[in-house]
Order: C-alpha cells, then structure tokens, then sequence
C-alpha cells in the first residue's frame, strides 16, 4: 500500500454582489484581486449594467440572471430594499446569503421569513462582524448567561443627516456630543437603517433586539465613529470601544464594514479560521 498522500484541493467559492455602491466596489475589487485565494467573484447584480464600470466582472440587472452564474455565496451590500426584494429568494434558490444590511432584521417578519427560507433549502443565513468587535466573546458569554448589553454609537453631526435626527437637533450647529436617541436595538435599527447596522448585529449575538439598549450620539469632535458596547453576565464584563475611521465614500459606514465581509468570505476556503 503506498504512504503517498493524495491532495485535495476545493474549488472555489463562487461568490455573487448585490449591489456595487461604497461597500460593494470595495468588496467586488478585493475579491477580484484574491482570485488565488479560495475565492471566485462570479458577478454583481445592480440597477444599471454602468455601475460595474472599471470592474472586471459580469453585471446583471435581474436575479434571474445573477443565479445563472450559480453563486453558492451571495451578498447584499445594496441596502434594505434588496434584501426585502430578494433575500428569501436567494435561500431558496440554494444559495447561502450574506447579509450587510443586519439591521433589516430589525422586522422580526422578515427575519422570520429569512430564516425559514434558509432552513426549508439547507442554506445559512450570515451575518459579518461589521464594524464591531468582540463578537465572539459575546455569543460564548450569551451562552453561559448575559444579564446586560449596551451599545453606544457616535459619529460627526455629517454622518446623521438624512435621517431622523435632523427633526430632532440642528446638526450645523451643535458643539459638543449629543445623544439625541435612547431606545431598544429594534428601534434604533428600524429609526436609523443606514446608521445602525452596528445595534442589530450586536442585538442579534447577545440578548435580542428587544433586551440590547442602544445610544445614539451626534459628535462634532469626532473625524470617525466610535462604537463603545457594555455587557455583563456569568462569564464576567466587557467594555469595548472602537474607533472606526469612516468610509472616504460614505461617512455613515466604516472603513473596517466591508473588508469585515471580505474576511467571511475568505474564512470558507481559509486552511487556518478563527
């Protein structure tokens, strides 16, 4: 019998975008320059064929046509709507579904719905660390017993203007940091979609969208945005803090968002993963 050893390689992880705008671009040209890596960028699916300009990728404007390239990985990056639009859709088509836009889940429905869709076609769900950290230590402590978690999230006056803030102070003119929102990960996700990715995520890894308590802040100190999470339980305490540089393209997301993607992403095919 012979001791030779037989390799195995595993294909690629065929990957598909939903949607190309600061995050995905960022997403869709990391992956197409780490093809060697375990990973293939199949194609991206946007409103206009021209937003996959300067991309080296097939882009398609309709679903139908995005899971022709047979992705097994898709990933949303274009907001609530697409996930609404087109996240069951996804599942049942057999693919597993990356979510960038946690805080949809904020609707307890859909995210009913999401998840029977993933259960009923044997797929996931996922969900990437965004621009938090400490996941992991949350979702073991939540195991061993959580008793409270709280999230307090500051970014300059500029990175909360067209949301519900601007009803509630005047952004231009406020000169020292202002919680202008205290509530429940729920509100908070479904009040300021494009700003609390971070609450849902964190609410859905530790004591639910109904049991995190979430601060919302307006910091005209700030250049970035600065997350702070508290939590106690069985397992002890934590205090954490970051602070994010925001994305050049878009101030309401961190710099950190897409690339915690691209590391899930790479995580499937990684010989070493933690």
């Amino acid at each position: 019998m012979s001791n030779t050893h037989q390799h195995k390689t595993q294909a690629p992880v065929r990957v598909a975008l939903i949607g190309l705008g600061a995050i995905g671009r960022v997403i869709a040209h990391e992956l197409l320059q780490r093809r060697g890596e375990g990973v293939q960028l199949v194609g991206a699916m946007c409103q206009h064929v021209e937003e996959g300009a300067g991309l080296d990728l097939p882009v398609v404007t309709s679903l139908p046509a995005l899971l022709a390239l047979e992705p097994e990985l898709v990933v949303e990056a274009a907001g609530h709507g697409a996930v609404k639009a087109h996240g069951a859709a996804v599942l049942r088509a057999g693919c597993d579904l990356l979510l960038v836009s946690v805080g949809v889940l904020s609707d307890a429905i859909l995210q009913a719905e999401l998840e029977q869709a993933a259960a009923e076609a044997g797929r996931q769900l996922l969900l990437p660390s965004g621009a938090l950290a400490g996941l992991d230590y949350l979702q073991a402590a939540r195991m061993a017993g959580l008793s409270r978690v709280c999230l307090r999230s500051s970014k300059p006056p500029l990175a909360w203007r067209g949301t519900p803030a601007e009803a509630l102070l005047d952004l231009a003119a406020i000169s020292e940091p202002t919680v202008f929102f205290r509530g429940t990960a729920r509100e908070a996700a479904a009040q300021y979609p494009k700003n609390a990715n971070v609450a849902a995520t964190l609410a859905l890894c530790t004591l639910g969208m109904e049991g995190t308590f979430v601060e919302l802040v307006a910091d005209p100190g700030l250049a970035g945005n600065v997350h702070e999470i508290e939590a106690e339980g069985a397992a002890g305490a934590i205090k954490l803090r970051l602070d994010n540089a925001a994305s050049p393209d878009n101030p309401k997301t961190s710099l950190v968002t897409p690339y915690s993607v691209i590391r899930s992403i790479l995580s499937r095919r990684a010989r070493l993963s933690v």
